[in-house]
């Protein structure tokens, strides 16, 4: 699998920008800033998110980026494709030719391996990275409210 920084950043982006309130615009310089990922770069990677329509940008002094639809209506897989990333697990991008021109022996068990990975991240939006998110950081207030204390055993004595 060939999944570059490209795909990567460009997640990581649109989780950043998922993760803030949904009524403010979020400028690039400030999600580089959180992501530590360069302007210019992530310039690129939101003119084609954009065209895609996983993101809106509004001009002006309180301009910025925000999600144009619902965390919960992106999936992993739309933004890996809206920054045109392979998850192609074979050596020819599925084309068959990866042998002088010809299938090789093993094609077909990473063409398959490549729909396995493009339907598990096409299940996963944004929404429920969040969701994952949540879950942990209340798991973890709520192991460290409660201390490291062993659970009281009641017994009675006859």
């Amino acid at each position: 699998m060939r999944l570059t920084t490209k795909g990567r950043y460009a997640v990581t982006a649109l989780l950043d920008l998922a993760l803030q309130p949904v009524d403010h615009t979020i400028t690039l310089s400030e999600i580089a800033a959180r992501q530590s990922i360069s302007v210019s770069y992530l310039e690129q990677l939101f003119a084609k998110l954009k065209r895609r329509g996983l993101v809106s940008s509004v001009r002006g002094a309180s301009g910025g980026y925000r999600l144009a639809k619902s965390p919960h209506h992106i999936a992993i897989m739309d933004i890996i494709d809206a920054v045109n990333e392979s998850v192609s697990a074979t050596r020819c991008d599925g084309k068959g030719n990866c042998h002088d021109g010809a299938k090789c022996l093993t094609h077909d068990l990473w063409h398959d391996l490549s729909h396995q990975i493009e339907s598990y991240l096409g299940g996963i939006s944004l929404g429920s990275l969040i969701d994952r998110q949540q879950e942990s950081t209340l798991s973890m207030t709520q192991h460290r409210f409660l201390g490291d204390t062993q659970p009281v055993s009641l017994r009675t004595t006859s």
